[in-house]
């Protein structure tokens, strides 16, 4: 599954080349792309829309996924660019510095931008270190490097193209890296295969070539829909708590307990609160040890009675003896 963050749209209906570019992609294998709108942060206006067409009105097919992208040209970090009204606007938001003060504050600070997009056809008065490329990294941006540009530009452009592409390459270990097309026509466009070969022979190595197409690019189409949908931390779940499956799972465990768990409100009298188990354990012994007491109770009377009894057969034993003796004989 292969991401194309950089496609320009430079108009705000369909047009057939990008229509025709659109389905070029999906048929190379490219599921999401993104269409991007190119600002000057010098000439800002005060209200931004976003005008780029998604489908209906925009053609495309039917599995490819459609996102809206502003590139934002920045040369002086003073201006104050209102990058969060930027974010809100437009799915993915990346930042062209054209300055090295513009770029080292797209690098140590800046938290609203998710990419830094280079002309990289340009020559520029400053070095790619690796102290700044790698804290740019760390904090979760990427570097996109657009290979339309080497491929439609002239000579000049492709040396300064390779020099700044390695540089980046060598810099971040080619790590944090993002590969678009930014092709504005089909005869631009490559496919992922013939795309890595390209990077190899600029020093990114297959693996990290297909992180770069792959998966950075969605880390950074994930994380900019988590930054959208929650506000510090907090994300929203969308239907999340009434799944029929998880109401099946918490009735199950209810009738489970209902099952194992022992119903006093029945035992007890109509009327009178219910009693716990334990009352009903105490007075279950305290009913064992009464009956215990009366029976040793009665087995007692009935000790306590049987010597009158005997004494009594004894009286009459003795004057039946008695009586036997003074009757005279026949």
């Amino acid at each position: 599954m292969s991401y194309d963050l950089n496609i320009p749209c430079l108009s705000s209906t369909p047009t057939p080349e990008l229509e025709r570019t659109i389905a070029f992609l999906a048929s190379l294998g490219y599921t999401t792309l993104a269409l991007s709108q190119t600002h000057n942060a010098s000439s800002l206006p005060s209200q931004v829309t976003n005008t780029i067409p998604l489908p209906p009105i925009l053609k495309t097919p039917s599995k490819t996924t459609i996102l809206r992208r502003c590139t934002l040209i920045l040369s002086d970090p003073a201006h104050n660019p209102r990058l969060t009204a930027l974010s809100q606007s437009y799915d993915i938001l990346a930042l062209r510095p054209t300055t090295e003060k513009a770029y080292l504050s797209a690098c140590l600070s800046m938290p609203e931008i998710s990419i830094i997009s280079l002309d990289l056809t340009q020559r520029f008065g400053f070095h790619f270190k690796p102290k700044p490329l790698m804290t740019a990294v760390n904090r979760g941006v990427r570097f996109e490097i657009n290979y339309a540009q080497a491929v439609q530009g002239d000579g000049p452009a492709r040396r300064n193209f390779i020099s700044n592409a390695m540089a980046i390459i060598r810099g971040t270990k080619g790590r944090g890296i993002v590969i678009s097309s930014e092709a504005t026509d089909v005869i631009a466009v490559r496919a992922p295969a013939d795309v890595l070969n390209l990077l190899g022979v600029w020093g990114l190595g297959r693996e990290r070539g297909l992180e770069a197409l792959g998966v950075n690019p969605r880390g950074v189409v994930v994380n900019e829909g988590l930054k959208r949908s929650g506000f510090r931390g907090v994300i929203d779940v969308v239907n999340g708590g009434e799944r029929p499956v998880v109401e099946r799972k918490e009735g199950g465990k209810e009738s489970a307990k209902a099952k194992t768990k022992r119903k006093v409100e029945e035992t007890t009298v109509e009327g009178t609160p219910p009693i716990s188990k334990r009352q009903a354990k105490r007075m279950k012994l305290e009913a064992l040890k009464a009956s215990k007491a009366n029976a040793s109770s009665q087995s007692q009377k009935e000790g306590s009675s049987s010597p009158q009894i005997k004494t009594q057969i004894q009286s009459k034993a003795t004057t039946s003896d008695s009586t036997s003796k003074l009757k005279p004989k026949g």
